[in-house]
């Protein structure tokens, strides 16, 4: 098969590559602007493999879209190209939009040119919004978002199932939990912690803490989605969970022992506006029509992925340079 992967440089993106190339045939084209978020050195560990297709390239440029495919004739998309960040979205909600939902239009009307044997479309449980306790939403929930950046989401998932309705195209919807594991970006709170911990810097915490979050391995969700993209029904919604919400003060307080660094490096600073309380995924419908479960339990995990952070020090250090500082200092500075 051969598989169009959008975003396959980022975090979650590049963890599929890999996992396709380890334990797959298929052949890939990788799509990725390249921006903050997107990192060449992810790709490293596959870099020499003749199944592995690298092209710097915007979604939103509907010319290189069409080319792609004219030329190399994907039998299937793997969609991950977002701008995915919550904070980011809120001090600068132009390029979400633009990325999400036009972005994904043009990938969409290229589908319906070309075709396609199978578009999966990934996206988060935020736009589900604040679950309220005990529940857990399944994939019927009702759609509340609390940011432009789930808003832009939930916005192109209701685009891709339009699709299928209309044009009858192979549409797949995947809406994942809290991802956490190697490679990813510091902005996010485990990253971040991890790497505020290991050099002494304050721990930036939003409100009280208690904001409740179910956690996913990052090569959990790769899975799930590989599952979705060879069992899943077509115009069909898939929730992948990890099936272990905590606490993000819980969280903190973890990588703090596990690094053996002091409480006192956390800060409680102003809450994001919008902040949802409570995120909590069902995932029965995965696990009854893929076999798909979380292999991956959270302690073991967060441990792996702080023994990571300690082992690539050169990566961290690349990646929170430049472009990383000037958004840390404008989203943090202003909440002490």
């Amino acid at each position: 098969m051969k598989i169009l992967v959008t975003g396959g440089a980022g975090f979650i993106g590049s963890g599929f590559v890999r996992l396709l190339l380890q334990t797959t045939d298929h052949e890939i084209v990788n799509l990725d602007k390249l921006t903050y978020a997107g990192n060449l050195d992810n790709l490293a560990p596959v870099e020499e493999n003749p199944r592995h297709h690298f092209v710097k390239g915007d979604i939103c440029d509907a010319e290189l879209v069409r080319n792609l495919f004219a030329t190399f004739r994907p039998s299937a998309i793997v969609h991950f190209a977002a701008e995915s960040h919550v904070d980011r979205s809120i001090l600068s909600p132009l390029p979400v939009f633009e990325t999400n939902l036009r972005g994904t239009f043009t990938l969409l009307e290229a589908v319906r040119k070309h075709g396609i044997g199978r578009f999966v479309h990934v996206s988060t449980d935020e736009v589900y919004g604040n679950i309220d306790t005990p529940y857990e939403a399944d994939e019927r929930y009702p759609l509340q978002a609390s940011s432009p950046y789930s808003a832009s989401k939930a916005g192109s998932d209701l685009l891709a199932l339009s699709y299928f309705k209309t044009y009858k195209l192979p549409i797949l919807v995947t809406r994942a939990s809290n991802n956490y594991g190697p490679y990813q970006f510091p902005e996010k709170l485990i990253p971040l912690m991890i790497s505020n911990a290991l050099e002494d810097k304050p721990l930036p915490v939003y409100g009280d803490g208690m904001q409740i979050r179910d956690w996913l391995y990052v090569e959990d969700h790769c899975r799930g989605i590989l599952s979705v993209l060879e069992k899943g029904l077509e115009g069909e919604v898939y929730n992948i969970g990890g099936n272990r919400s905590l606490p993000n003060k819980t969280v903190v307080d973890k990588i703090l022992e596990l690094t053996g660094k002091p409480a006192s490096l956390i800060r409680y600073v102003a809450d994001r506006p919008g902040h949802d309380r409570r995120y909590a995924l069902s995932s029965e419908k995965i696990q009854h029509q893929t076999g798909w479960g979380p292999r991956m339990d959270f302690e073991t995990g967060i441990a792996a992925t702080i023994d990571w952070y300690k082992s690539n020090p050169e990566w961290v250090a690349r990646v929170k340079s430049g472009e990383y500082q000037k958004y840390y200092e404008a989203n943090y500075a202003a909440r002490e």
